[in-house]
């Protein structure tokens, strides 16, 4: 009686935490997606005895065993947030790339094989994506990270040209120094943008270093540089629509040949263009050198890669890379049938490949689908043709021997399998009976026992292992791992990345363009010729009169709309109409009433993408309505990440803080900054209110948001605009990327956006007669703008992720960083988790302000925090705090699968805290 009153007097208190807990952010959702890209989620042990795999949206790594039977599944141990890369640096050690922790966990694993804890926290720079160990003993640790980030000592030069933007961060393993976040041996800088994939040479002695959003050598020519007109003397025709409608004059998007910049005709364009993309896409990395330093000259580098790169691995006999990408063909032209010539990229959007890189310099892209008939289009599905196609290759595996090769196909739930001599002839024929399916769904991590025949892949799809039959190709088992993502998520996941689904060929999908569904970083003129022209509903800020010509705007959507830069599907919801036209709308099937009706259904917006997978993907048909709205309450959850620009205290600096106060009172000619980009963070907007504007181009545009300014520094150089934009800066030389600002990504920095006529109004400014010339105030004023503009709020705030750990030795060195995240906490803008482990138990803790700590455990009271600190100096158990996003932190601290049940006292009952089917 007395254990059954204990019970039930603990299940009453457990209870009573939980539903205070959950009622004080009941607003906010337990969980929040973002939708990282896994890199090297899988690794198995040196010894082979366990399995490591990150389970991205639960915050933690699972741990397997690996015997004969199969997989074991033994533990689960708390790490940063988004995990999306392992490396194991010996049986007993593991580190682990936290993607929006901005951090590394180092895990040291229990000799007992039974888990394991975090016994310190790195601190790198935004957005880390990848870990290798190479150098003198494998002691030097490589993390891939964007050149920017609260946690970096370098100055990411937003201003400057030419700056390389794709970091490499090396930490001696052996000596991590007492630092709050760890004493980097050095920062590689590497001149490609933001970085992802690493891999090393059999010896150690050399690292690759990957870009991710690579590029392919193509950019954007503005619109007014461009002669009026159509055909040769202007933008390649039609001149019209179907219907005979005018089309408006739009930009032009060229690519660099290795002689000149083209367009589609074939035309010259070099006098347009003012910098170089010299596509340097994979680095080469002395290891051994001290520090470790790129090879010098071309050695240290290949180029004509591919445009999106996403994995790499090392053949361990020839030394070969294999780099797994896709190929835009973004030079092309327009969705639909394509009855204009033949013209279309219907079906034909990307390239998925298999690049291989021979040690001195060889490069050559393989097409893994070169058995489609891209001339023909579009059976349904399921075909013999889709049936071979294998789309957006991620992670790969190569057998001990050298000869076969093992790759993650994302978009067609498979597992492709090459011979490696073959692929480095391109003698290989595709076909199915070399491909071995998974039933999870979406493989992105594969992690190879070749001892045992067997392949492990994490299928993101259902957040899964299935393990694999090397010698039979077959799947044997699915061990599913805790997700706390909704079934709106899991179910409307795969309509974005599944191209066996969505295209006819079978390597098309939406994630070609919306890489884990943010953008791409080209432009792409998917105008139709084909199509009607559209009503446009409106709203519209202002009077749309065009400034130039003193005439009313079209309040239409021309189906010839040009060159528009990729979108990230991030961040959706609460900004109404879609696309940078806001094209894709409600508002012509309903009033356009606020905050949820017509041009502000978001749901309604994103139902007008439908007809993309017939007019661009080239499926047969458009997914079904229903299909449609799954997509649509999956994509419309995605958050953008914070803005790595902020200062973690969320105070602006001085330039920054100068150019929030001038947003507010600057004015173009339309109407104050302010007026149009509308920040209002409590009502979840963030630049624009899904109104459209007259926005010196031919055709009315919505005012897009601005938190992901940041992402598009890295091109300079554009001609003087007469009229527009009198400064001409001359030759920029190399840059990192072709794509910058506005909706074709033709304006080089927010500066030079500033710098035209309508932005110069309100500021100080000399007119000439080709528009209007920066003065001294003038330009202090736009400098302090952008700074403010590249530093924009985003849907959380800048501390949400970031972590440290305290142990028995450092408290004087994190301490303050603690105290930080503890005031953020206060301020509501994060859940302050803590978590540790006692007795192989995990321990959880949940800030709830006033400096007191609930505990995960019903009978336990409350610690304040000069408590809790105690466990770390007396007890020697490390406490690693992170800041969760609002809403979050009672699933991540107390109650893991919210069940009711606090998770200590469920590890105390023997049941599992993983499991809401099982309880104490």
């Amino acid at each position: 009686m007395l254990t059954s009153n204990l019970a039930f007097r603990s299940g009453v208190i457990a209870a009573m935490t939980l539903a205070s807990l959950a009622s004080a952010s009941e607003s906010q959702a337990s969980y929040t997606l973002f939708e990282s890209g896994q890199v090297r989620p899988l690794v198995l042990s040196p010894d082979g005895k366990r399995l490591f795999a990150a389970n991205t949206p639960d915050n933690r790594i699972e741990v397997f065993h690996v015997g004969p039977a199969g997989l074991l599944h033994l533990s689960s141990i708390p790490v940063g947030m988004e995990p999306v890369a392992l490396a194991a640096r010996s049986d007993n050690e593991l580190w682990v790339v936290n993607h929006l922790s901005d951090s590394v966990s180092i895990v040291k694993l229990n000799q007992s094989r039974l888990g394991g804890r975090v016994i310190r926290t790195l601190l790198v720079g935004d957005e880390p994506r990848d870990i290798v160990f190479a150098g003198p003993g494998r002691s030097r640790a490589f993390i891939t990270t964007a050149h920017r980030g609260q946690n970096s000592p370098i100055d990411p030069q937003l201003t400057t040209a030419g700056v390389g933007r794709a970091d490499v961060w090396v930490f001696n393993a052996e000596s991590l120094g007492a630092s709050l976040g760890g004493n980097a041996l050095t920062i590689l800088t590497l001149f490609s943008d933001t970085p992802r994939a690493l891999a090393v040479t059999p010896d150690g002695s050399k690292v690759y270093a990957a870009g991710f959003h690579s590029g392919n050598r193509s950019t954007t020519i503005f619109e007014p540089l461009i002669p009026d007109g159509f055909g040769l003397d202007g933008v390649p025709g039609p001149a019209t629509n179907v219907d005979g409608v005018p089309a408006p004059e739009v930009g032009l998007i060229v690519k660099y040949d290795g002689a000149h910049w083209r367009d589609t005709l074939g035309r010259s364009w070099d006098e347009m263009i003012r910098f170089n993309l010299p596509d340097k896409d994979v680095f080469v990395i002395d290891a051994m050198a001290n520090p470790p330093a790129q090879l010098a000259g071309s050695a240290g580098f290949f180029t004509g890669v591919g445009s999106i790169l996403y994995n790499m691995a090392v053949n361990p006999v020839s030394g070969k890379v294999y780099v797994s990408n896709t190929e835009a063909l973004n030079l092309d032209r327009f969705e639909g049938s394509g009855t204009y010539a033949g013209e279309t990229l219907r079906g034909h959007l990307h390239e998925s490949r298999i690049t291989v890189l021979t040690p001195g310099g060889g490069v050559a892209p393989r097409h893994l689908n070169k058995h489609i008939n891209y001339a023909s289009c579009c059976a349904p599905a399921p075909n013999t043709e889709n049936g071979k196609s294998l789309g957006l290759p991620q992670a790969m595996e190569v057998t001990p021997d050298g000869t076969k090769l093992y790759v993650a196909a994302l978009g067609s739930s498979k597992v492709g399998i090459f011979d490696t001599a073959q692929l480095a002839n391109d003698t290989f024929v595709p076909s199915a009976a070399d491909h071995i399916p998974v039933s999870g769904g979406g493989p992105t991590g594969i992690a190879l026992d070749h001892a045992r025949q067997r392949l492990y892949v994490l299928t993101r799809f259902d957040n899964s292992i299935s393990v694999l039959n090397t010698a039979t190709k077959t799947e044997i088992a699915h061990l599913p791992m805790h997700s706390p993502e909704p079934p709106s998520v899991t179910t409307g996941r795969r309509f974005m990345y599944d191209t066996s689904f969505s295209s006819s060929h079978g390597d098309s999908s939406c994630a070609s363009c919306h890489v884990y569904g943010d953008f791409d970083s080209l432009a792409w003129d998917l105008g139709n010729p084909d199509a009607p022209v559209l009503n446009h509903p409106g709203p519209f800020i202002g009077d749309t009169t065009n400034v130039f010509t003193g005439l009313p705007m079209l309040e239409e959507f021309h189906p010839m709309k040009g060159p528009m830069a990729t979108q990230s599907l991030r961040g959706m919801a609460n900004h109404g109409a879609m696309h940078w036209r806001g094209d894709k709308t409600g508002g012509n099937d309903a009033p356009s009433v606020q905050p949820d009706g017509g041009t502000f259904n978001e749901q309604e917006a994103f139902m007008h993408f439908r007809d993309a997978y017939a007019d661009l993907l080239g499926r047969s048909s458009a997914i079904s309505v229903g299909d449609m709205e799954d997509f649509a309450d999956f994509v419309l959850q995605i958050k953008y990440p914070p803005n790595p620009l902020r200062p973690l205290n969320n105070t602006l600096t001085l330039p920054q803080q100068a150019g929030r106060d001038l947003f507010d009172i600057r004015e173009c000619s339309v109407a104050g900054c302010e007026t149009c980009h509308t920040l209002d963070p409590g009502a979840g907007i963030f630049g624009g209110t899904g109104a459209a504007v007259f926005d010196f181009q031919t055709q009315l545009f919505k005012v897009p948001h601005l938190r992901n300014a940041y992402q598009k520094v890295g091109m300079f150089g554009m001609p003087e605009v007469a009229g527009l934009i009198s400064q001409d800066n001359g030759h920029k030389g190399d840059q990192v990327r072709g794509i910058g600002f506005l909706h074709d990504g033709a304006i080089d920095t927010v500066y030079r956006f500033m710098l035209g006529a309508g932005f110069s109004v309100d500021f100080p400014f000399a007119p000439t007669p080709n528009g209007f010339a920066s003065t001294p105030a003038g330009d202090v004023e736009r400098r302090e703008v952008e700074q403010f503009m590249l530093a924009f709020d985003t849907d959380l705030a800048p501390i949400v992720g970031q972590q440290i750990t305290l142990t028995d030795d450092n408290a004087a060195t994190v301490g303050p960083r603690i105290d930080l995240l503890k005031a953020r906490a206060d301020q509501g803008e994060c859940d302050l988790v803590v978590k540790s482990q006692f007795l192989l138990r995990e321990l959880g803790f949940l800030y709830l302000g006033g400096g007191q700590f609930a505990t995960s455990r019903a009978s336990a009271p409350h610690l304040s925090d000069t408590a809790l600190r105690l466990l770390a100096n007396l007890a020697s158990r490390e406490l690693t705090y992170t800041c969760a996003p609002p809403g979050s932190g009672v699933r991540m601290a107390l109650d893991r699968d919210g069940d009711g049940h606090l998770d200590g006292d469920e590890y105390d009952a023997f049941s599992d805290p993983a499991d809401p089917s099982s309880t104490p």
